[in-house]
C-alpha cells in the first residue's frame, strides 16, 4: 500500500511473511476435532429449510460431513476444480489490504484455530468452523464465487477514498448476514447466519428484524450490528443480481458522495426501501442479548 493510505495497525506475528500465511494449517487435537463436529451437527439440526440451496449443495460438493475439522489442502482442490478458490490458513484477522488482495486473488483466509468449550455459544474473532463451514461452501457456487473476487479488487479502491465503513456495510449485510429469496420464500447464505444456530432461526423467521430486498448504495449507508442479532437483514433476488448491482456499480462516483459516517440506523426502514418483512424490533426494544430478550 502507498504510505497515504491509511491500514490498520495490526501487529503481524514474526514467522509470517507480508501475505499473512501461516506456513501449514495447524495440527488439530481429538478434543477439537470433537469441538468441529459437534457445532457441526449443531447447525445441521437448524439449517434444513432456512439455509440457501447452494449452501446445502455446497456442503455436498466438498463433503464436510465427513467428521473433523477439514484439511485445506482437500478443500483447496476440490474448490479449485469447481470455481479455481482455495483456503489458506492465517493466524487471526488479518489487515484489510492484505483481506482483500486474498480475495482478489480467489484466496479465502480461514483462521487458523478453532474455539474452545468457554467460547463455544458465540466467539468474537472467526474461527475455523466460521470460516470453513459458514464461508466456503458458498464459494463452490461460480457467480458468488466471482462476487467475492471482485469484492476483494473493490477494497483497495474503498482505502483509496478512506470508505471501508461503507464497503464493511456490504459485507456484513451480504457475504456475512445475507438472505435470498428462493420462491416465496427467504433463505440465508450469509456465514454469519449459517454459523450460529439463533440467528438462523432468527434471520429468516422471527417477526423482530426487517427483510429488505437489497440497494448497494442504500446498504453501504447503513449501521450494523457485530455483537448481538441483526436488526435488519437485506434480502437478493439471485446471485446474479448481486453480482450486477455491485460490479456494475460506479463506486468512483458512489464514494466521493458517501458521507464519512453512516447516515441510517440499523432498524430505520426509509421511504425507498422494497420491504419483504417490515419488524416490530421487539427484540432490539426489548434490550437484545444483554437483557435476555428472547429473539423472536
Amino acid at each position: 500500500m502507498s504510505a497515504d493510505i491509511f491500514t490498520a495497525p495490526l501487529q503481524k506475528p514474526a514467522h509470517l511473511g507480508s501475505d499473512w500465511l501461516e506456513p501449514k494449517q495447524a495440527d488439530y487435537s481429538s478434543a477439537d476435532h470433537a469441538i468441529w463436529d459437534e457445532l457441526f451437527a449443531r447447525q445441521m439440526a437448524v439449517l434444513p429449510g432456512r439455509a440457501a440451496t447452494a449452501f446445502i449443495e455446497g456442503l455436498d460438493k466438498l463433503d464436510l460431513s465427513r467428521g473433523g475439522v477439514p484439511e485445506f489442502g482437500r478443500l483447496s482442490e476440490e474448490l479449485d476444480r469447481l470455481t479455481g478458490w482455495s483456503v489458506v490458513p492465517v493466524p487471526m484477522l488479518i489487515p484489510d489490504h492484505v483481506f482483500f488482495w486474498h480475495l482478489a486473488n480467489r484466496r479465502f483466509p480461514a483462521g487458523n484455530f478453532i474455539r474452545t468449550r468457554e467460547t463455544f455459544d458465540y466467539i468474537q474473532e472467526p474461527d475455523v468452523f466460521h470460516d470453513v463451514f459458514g464461508h466456503v461452501p458458498m464459494l463452490t457456487d461460480p457467480t458468488y464465487a466471482d462476487y467475492m473476487q471482485e469484492y476483494g479488487k473493490a477494497g483497495w479502491k474503498a482505502m483509496k477514498y478512506n470508505r471501508l465503513k461503507a464497503l464493511g456495510a456490504l459485507y456484513w449485510y451480504t457475504v456475512e448476514f445475507g438472505l435470498i429469496m428462493e420462491g416465496d420464500d427467504v433463505r440465508a447464505y450469509g456465514a454469519g447466519i449459517l454459523s450460529g444456530p439463533t440467528e438462523a432461526k432468527f434471520a429468516v423467521e422471527a417477526e423482530s428484524p426487517n427483510r429488505i430486498m437489497l440497494n448497494v448504495d442504500r446498504v453501504m449507508r447503513t449501521d450494523y450490528v457485530i455483537d448481538d442479532l441483526q436488526p435488519t437483514y437485506f434480502v437478493i433476488e439471485s446471485f446474479a443480481d448481486l453480482f450486477k448491482q455491485t460490479v456494475e456499480r460506479d463506486f468512483d462516483r458512489l464514494y466521493k458522495n458517501l458521507p464519512p459516517a453512516f447516515t441510517y440506523a440499523n432498524s430505520a426502514v426509509i421511504d425507498v426501501d422494497y420491504v419483504v418483512n417490515r419488524g416490530t424490533q421487539e427484540y432490539l426494544l426489548r434490550g437484545g442479548r444483554g437483557s435476555g430478550a428472547k429473539p423472536v
